[in-house]
């Protein structure tokens, strides 16, 4: 038994690892966030993006936001991933 119990730490510990990297991931996007708030750039604002105001409810449906940012970390994560062969 020793030895499931060895191999349960390490698997623990990798996995606290794991988190704190989601942790400064995490923080790190915040952060950017924060910074391009405090930008006049159009994020959210962007002619696609559909907002609908009713009386009692209001929905708003950033479609065109959500592609530019994905076309974006789309682009991003290809070029990681090209550099890290």
């Amino acid at each position: 038994m020793p030895a499931a119990s060895g191999g349960t730490s390490r698997l623990m510990a990798e996995f606290g690892k794991l988190l704190v990297l989601f942790g400064v991931v995490l923080v790190a996007v915040g952060l950017v966030l924060v910074l391009l708030g405090r930008t006049n750039l159009p994020i959210g604002r962007l002619p696609g993006d559909f907002l609908y105001r009713g009386k009692n409810s209001t929905v708003y449906f950033p479609l065109a936001t959500s592609l530019l940012l994905s076309i974006v970390l789309s682009l991003v994560l290809y070029l990681i991933n090209r550099f890290r062969r």
